[in-house]
């Protein structure tokens, strides 16, 4: 089973229920039918500062991804971490599916290029 916690910490009205199907989703389509994924909304200023300290750029954006054990291999009895997707309601307004679908990929390992736009076009369609 993939269980997710899900924390809005944006201030803005958020499809919760949508929002963890869709990733149930992906994360079955992708192979993964056990984990525990970390799903946090959050303000402009609070994704800024992750992009900052994670990775030096001083902007907000519109999703960040914190791989933990994507698709590695993990010792019987190990639970999957599968990590954290953190996205930016304020910057991706009703747009919110895509950056989803697209930090679900990063943590499976995924980086940008034609795979991984084929990817997330089949996966939203």
């Amino acid at each position: 089973m993939i269980h997710i916690e899900l924390e809005n910490r944006s201030g803005l009205r958020i499809e919760e229920d949508e929002a963890s199907a869709l990733a149930r989703r992906v994360l079955e389509a992708e192979g993964i039918s056990e984990g525990d994924l970390g799903l946090a909304f959050v303000s402009p200023d609070e994704i800024r500062a992750l992009k900052r300290d994670h990775l030096g750029s001083d902007e907000a954006t519109d999703v960040l991804s914190f791989p933990i054990d994507g698709r590695d291999d993990l010792p019987a009895g190990l639970p999957r971490q599968l990590g954290d997707v953190v996205l930016c309601p304020a910057i991706v307004a009703d747009a919110w599916r895509q950056p989803l679908v697209h930090g679900l990929l990063h943590l499976l390992g995924y980086d940008h290029g034609e795979e991984m736009e084929r990817r997330e076009a089949n996966l939203l369609s």
